[in-house]
């Protein structure tokens, strides 16, 4: 969310960085929220001076019933001065429900206008814009047929989607033996892996209230993600960045205390609404899954650089899995709204011979801490909002996909790195049961 004050001193640059992000339809949001700015700015004056000139006024009542004990004239301009009380109060109450009214009307356009994308963005209408920066490992295209996900899971008795089906509906699944047991390594190793790079380890509630939900994502992603809990004023989240950052809502951070660095554990949970392609059937595009995520809390000065190391901490796990991956900027149409730069890692899937999502780094800005109203109280005593950024450090299972593809023999077995067998009983190879 953008700062009233910006919009009103920059209503070009506001309105031109909605046309860079093809959302042409809220142009018109810019000049009613500078109007009702003005209002509510106009109403805020006359109330205040309203309210000076009561003071002064009681205070000239309360001589002249002082001066009417030996003039009773006075008591007569005392009441005069009291009618003039009264008509002020009227107006008065008029605009102290005016002021709530206006502050709700501009909160919720404020909350549509996208945040100012960072000049080095791509201009792009939608994904298919995203531009491709570096690859990282070599892509392999084996001479044998890599199967579907699912028929590699199979494989080992390791998945069950038919009785997941019937358990929970689409989009669900069991995972089991050795599967499930890769599943559980691969979080476990992300989990130590972001504990050396100095991140603190957490795992927050998975259900959090709605100004919480309001406060880290816009309306549209919440209405076509978020689960809400009935008769409850909570959330299941749909990634654990949402209760991480509302872990600082109304928080004022002593500045040499940032930036404020955690990796947590959830499970995530969100509707995916739509049809999709066979490439997201399986256990790629669900309902529910777990995730091991990173969210940084700092200085502005800094969030640039921060968002450089993280998404260099994906690479650099994805590589140590010997996972081919490329780094993907992401263009100004596929940025969300709270969004100033984003970029996707993807791996490499030797089936599809493709690359596809299973990382996303995002510099926030000051956008989810002006909703929250996460602050940093400076050296000099002055406030200022904090930056947040978040980023995904691994999720499984669709994360299983590419390390599957990636790892699979000839004879249908599948390597295991060796970073990862420590956390899989020293097994170096897992051997397929049909």
């Amino acid at each position: 969310m953008l700062d009233i004050k910006f919009v009103r001193e920059n209503p070009d640059i506001v309105k031109e960085n909605i046309r860079k992000k093809f959302q042409d339809q809220k142009l018109p949001l810019v000049d009613e929220a500078i109007e009702l700015d003005s209002r509510l700015r106009s109403a805020k004056t006359e109330a205040d001076s309203l309210r000076a000139n009561r003071n002064t006024l009681s205070k000239q009542i309360g001589i002249l019933m002082g001066q009417s004990k030996k003039d009773p004239s006075k008591k007569d301009e005392a009441e005069k001065v009291k009618a003039q009380v009264q008509e002020q109060a009227a107006r008065l109450a008029e605009l102290e429900a005016l002021e709530p009214q206006l502050e709700d009307e501009l909160r919720k356009i404020m909350l549509v206008i996208p945040n100012i994308i960072d000049p080095s963005v791509p201009i792009g209408k939608d994904d298919s814009m995203n531009v491709e920066v570096q690859r990282f490992g070599d892509p392999v295209v084996p001479e044998y047929k890599v199967p579907y996900h699912t028929q590699i899971m199979e494989s080992f008795d390791g998945v069950d989607m038919d009785a997941a089906g019937r358990v929970s509906g689409n989009g669900f699944y069991y995972l089991m033996g050795d599967i499930a047991r890769l599943h559980e390594a691969v979080l476990a190793y992300a989990r130590d892996f972001m504990i050396d790079k100095g991140f603190t380890f957490c795992i927050p509630p998975f259900m959090i209230h709605g100004n919480v939900v309001e406060g880290v994502m816009s309306q549209t992603d919440m209405d076509a993600m978020m689960y809400k809990i009935e008769g409850e004023d909570l959330y299941l989240i749909g990634t654990s960045e949402h209760s991480m950052i509302g872990k600082f809502i109304d928080q004022i951070l002593p500045e040499d205390t940032l930036p404020r660095t955690l990796t947590s554990y959830s499970p995530c949970f969100r509707k995916e609404k739509g049809a999709h392609g066979i490439e997201e059937r399986g256990v790629y595009r669900i309902h529910q899954f777990e995730k091991q995520e990173m969210i940084v809390v700092c200085r502005p000065e800094e969030s640039m650089d921060w968002y450089e190391k993280m998404w260099r901490y994906s690479v650099e796990l994805f590589r140590s899995m010997e996972i081919p991956v490329r780094q993907l900027e992401c263009c100004s149409g596929d940025l969300a709204d709270l969004k100033v730069k984003s970029c996707d890692i993807e791996a490499w899937s030797p089936r599809q011979q493709k690359y596809f999502e299973v990382c996303s780094c995002s510099n926030l800005g000051d956008a989810q801490a002006r909703r929250l109203r996460i602050r940093v109280r400076g050296k000099d005593g002055k406030l200022y909002l904090a930056h947040t950024l978040n980023n995904t450090v691994v999720a499984p299972p669709r994360m299983l996909i590419a390390f599957l593809e990636n790892h699979l023999q000839s004879d249908g077995s599948v390597t295991i790195p060796a970073v990862l067998r420590p956390y899989m009983g020293g097994k170096e190879v897992l051997i397929p049961k049909k």
